[in-house]
């Protein structure tokens, strides 16, 4: 008999949504950043030098700030699972009966609870209660190196593809060529994140490319200004 064979994609939330944000952070950030200075009236050369520094900067931005904030949320189910820990060993039957409870709100009737929840701390009471009381797995675990190097590498991919195509554009199509093509970075990272996450592919396409428009547009607009009031 054939095995039902299921494909689940929350095992990718962690780095998926580094990833993204990473991707997502790096191509609008520098080419916002390339237009509004383009836009104030930079040559060529200084436009690409900006361009390239954001890159750098906001690696290590992105890299630091992912791993803070992930190292917070580790800190904090670490601190749980000790807690657990310790009063698991003061009162295993009140914890027994705790994750009883839980079954019984979930729908088993009080025998079968008690049934599965004594089966459950004889192999491996932590776990059962880290599960099942805490809503802590394997799966939705904290990590924070790794969300660090998926957001650096990410946002630099992302940022290298303005700068690639400051690189190739002349100075008199600059801000066209890296609006138009930034907006298609942006669609295309829209649809795969959405692929990747199994939602509806249009909608993440469009939502993507509709802020970073808007981010463009902001930044663009107040380097025109500053440049003309400069």
């Amino acid at each position: 008999m054939a095995r039902h064979a299921e494909q689940h994609r929350s095992d990718r939330t962690g780095w998926l949504r580094a990833a993204v944000l990473g991707a997502n952070d790096g191509i609008v950030s520098t080419a916002s950043l390339v237009l509004g200075v383009a836009a104030a009236g930079a040559d060529h050369r200084t436009v690409l030098l900006t361009g390239t520094s954001a890159l750098i900067a906001g690696a290590m931005s992105m890299a630091a700030g992912e791993y803070v904030s992930v190292h917070s949320q580790k800190d904090t189910e670490t601190a749980d699972l000790s807690r657990e820990r310790a009063e698991l060993k003061q009162d295993p039957l009140g914890e027994q009966k705790e994750l009883a409870g839980i079954y019984v709100k979930r729908g088993l009737d009080s025998a079968l609870a008690d049934q599965v929840a004594r089966e459950l701390m004889a192999r491996d009471a932590l776990g059962a209660h880290a599960r099942d009381e805490l809503g802590l797995s394997a799966v939705t675990a904290a990590r924070p190196i790794q969300a660090a190097f998926a957001s650096a590498a990410s946002f630099s991919v992302g940022a290298a593809l303005p700068i690639a195509v400051v690189a190739i554009s002349s100075p008199e199509r600059l801000m066209l060529w890296v609006s138009l093509s930034t907006i298609g970075f942006l669609a295309c990272l829209g649809a795969i994140s959405a692929q990747l996450g199994g939602a509806p592919v249009w909608a993440g396409t469009w939502r993507v490319a509709l802020w970073g428009a808007l981010a463009m547009g902001v930044t663009a607009g107040a380097g025109a200004l500053f440049g003309v009031v400069g």
